[in-house]
């Protein structure tokens, strides 16, 4: 009895581990918002195809290991084309064709009415969000209204950085110089996690944010009583 127990907690131990990553503050799998939905969607899309082909050559590898010889019946030039060339090709153009699809779709500025505009200043080792303009800023927690969709300005002052809110959209890097813009989307009020996934120093590791994100009426409120850039600075 304790040896069927334990065999069964181990079981369920191992078919849940795989999973235990797909949540969280800072999990991409756990999305709150459409555009990070739909990278997650891309992701998921990825894995089955992927797991699809791995028991497909697993399968293969097997009927050969206990019934060899069973392959001869296909021409090796068959083989070479179905296997090799045709296989691989409508994998890799149905993937990039849905990526491309999910890519316009995060592109699309129609999404939740008038975009907001904000910029991401990295610097060693923290982040300062700048509003409307610059008149407003706070330091290491961003401020945007749900539903509406957000154009991040990431910039930097020093070295790379990249900007990243994984459960609201993707990531962009920071560049000194350069000026690159990325979208994010809350659909729902709450605190997300955001963080640097450029490594750029000693101080990398505490390099992290946040996004609080506002009813419209709140996200008003909190912008006005937000502080100019120098007194956010200090």
């Amino acid at each position: 009895m304790r040896r069927a127990i334990g065999f069964r907690g181990v079981l369920a131990f191992s078919s849940v581990l795989p999973l235990a990553g797909c949540t969280g503050d800072l999990s991409a799998l756990d999305p709150a918002g459409p555009f990070a939905a739909a990278i997650a969607d891309l992701w998921w899309l990825m894995l089955a195809g992927g797991a699809a082909i791995f028991l497909l050559v697993l399968g293969l590898f097997l009927l050969v290991l206990f019934r060899p010889g069973s392959g001869r019946r296909i021409s090796p030039s068959r083989w070479i084309w179905v296997g090799g060339v045709v296989f691989p090709l409508v994998t890799l153009v149905a993937l990039i064709g849905h990526g491309l699809i999910r890519g316009e779709y995060i592109l699309n500025l129609r999404i939740g009415g008038d975009p907001v505009e904000v910029e991401a200043r990295g610097s060693m080792w923290h982040w300062e969000f700048r509003y409307a303009d610059g008149a407003r800023a706070s330091r290491g927690v961003l401020h945007i209204p749900v539903g509406r969709t957000v154009v991040v300005t990431a910039t930097s002052e020093d070295v790379i950085h990249s900007f990243w809110a994984p459960r609201l959209g993707g990531k962009i890097d920071a560049i000194p110089g350069h000026a690159a813009t990325v979208r994010i989307l809350a659909d729902r009020p709450g605190i997300y996690g955001g963080i640097c996934s450029e490594y750029c120093g000693t101080g990398h590791d505490g390099m992290r944010f946040e996004v609080h994100a506002h009813p419209a009426e709140a996200y008003e409120a909190v912008l006005a009583g937000l502080s100019g850039e120098r007194e956010a600075a200090r």
